[in-house]
């Protein structure tokens, strides 16, 4: 088992130090990176911002230190020791944060009770928890596009951290392991990659900055969905050597994963393309459009958000790996699912209010919202 330390100054000082020089290190590298400038799409507000994409070039420099201290003998598994103050540093980084932004946008944004959504919070914990501006920028780096950067590689290494742990705890590393690595590994490229498709979705679009997505960046990722990890270390090794599961067990989550990763990531990339061309063809055929302004091709003809569906499989995915001898890496899928069936409800809101009687129209074509029969 990995010694878990206590929280003292001493580790708190060392875990601010990788914390900090890890988001340091990204930031200075998505501000001078040579990456030229896209152009996103419109915002609710009529806005158009123009962004550089440096998600992939950063992604393949993690993987590349990663592999290095592998090839170098450089564990990574006292990233897990000091688990406890990565994760103090990393609210404390969120809180402070949040509460930059809120001071800084609510001197530089009129006309605040316009903006803010319907909601029963008051005013100031409504412009903290939801955010005041809607596209922040620090030193020319759009910060609401930056802080998946750490977010989704700090993810990367807390997860390679435990295949390190693996290695330097009984000397192999378990197909269950190597299936999570390659889960999580590819689950990132397939962000990265297509990078751009950020910029059509309602994050970026229409989400402020504030408390729900600095936090859910800085915190939940990172930690929360490198949760399945701590049981995929010790998986099969009860009673001594590794017990490993039929080779069709391991064939059967893989197939699980790649399905639902499938579902998660078309269905999003069938939207950014028709956004970017509407006669390019989905599934092999014209986009239909519902009142000529609904998209209902493909996924979309089918559920109002089939690719929350494939994202919570995704999630699920990394839950097998750990098996089912205790609950707790299912609260990872769990948790995603409470936190998507309140965003899709809040999606469906502003929906009903934007397009009226022809959203119920398209909610009569695709059916459900996440689960078929269910929701």
């Amino acid at each position: 088992m990995i010694e878990l330390l206590p929280v003292t100054p001493e580790s708190l000082g060392r875990a601010s130090l990788w914390v900090g020089a890890f988001v340091l290190t990204l930031f200075v590298l998505a501000r001078l990176l040579p990456i030229p400038y896209v152009d996103g799409f419109e915002t609710p507000e009529g806005t158009r911002e123009r962004y550089r994409l440096t998600g992939f070039p950063l992604y393949l420099l993690t993987l590349a230190g990663v592999v290095g201290a592998a090839l170098g003998g450089v564990s990574l598994a006292p990233l897990l020791s000091h688990f406890w103050s990565l994760f103090v540093v990393a609210n404390v980084l969120a809180f402070g944060g949040t509460l930059y932004l809120f001071v800084r946008g609510r001197r530089r944004t009129p006309d605040l009770d316009a903006r803010r959504e319907a909601s029963p919070l008051p005013p100031a914990l409504h412009d903290l928890w939801f955010g005041v501006e809607l596209n922040p920028r620090l030193a020319g780096v759009d910060l609401k596009m930056f802080l998946y950067q750490p977010s989704l590689l700090g993810l990367a290494v807390i997860v390679s951290a435990f295949a390190f742990a693996q290695h330097d705890q009984y000397g192999v590393v378990t197909p269950e392991m190597w299936l999570y690595q390659a889960f999580v590994w590819s689950y990132l490229f397939t962000h990265y990659v297509a990078e751009r498709f950020m910029l059509s979705t309602w994050d970026i679009l229409a989400e402020r900055l504030g408390f729900m997505l600095v936090w859910g960046d800085l915190v939940y990722v990172p930690f929360l969905y490198s949760l399945c990890g701590w049981w995929v270390l010790d998986r099969g090794f009860e009673g001594g050597a590794h017990q490993p599961w039929p080779w069709w067990g391991y064939g059967l989550i893989t197939l699980f994963h790649v399905v639902s990763h499938w579902v998660f990531r078309e269905a999003n990339w069938q939207k950014d393309r028709f956004k970017r061309d509407p006669s390019r063809p989905i599934w092999g055929k014209a986009p239909e459009l519902l009142g000529g302004r609904l998209l209902v091709s493909g996924w979309w003809g089918i559920g109002r958000k089939v690719n929350y569906t494939g994202e919570i499989g995704v999630y699920v995915s990394f839950a097998l790996c750990a098996g089912f001898s205790t609950p707790w890496p299912w609260l990872l899928p769990l948790s995603l699912v409470i936190l998507l069936v309140q965003r899709a409800g809040r999606d469906d809101r502003r929906c009903r209010a934007k397009y009226g009687e022809l959203w119920s129209r398209y909610a009569e074509r695709a059916r459900f919202r996440i689960f078929p029969g269910i929701y």
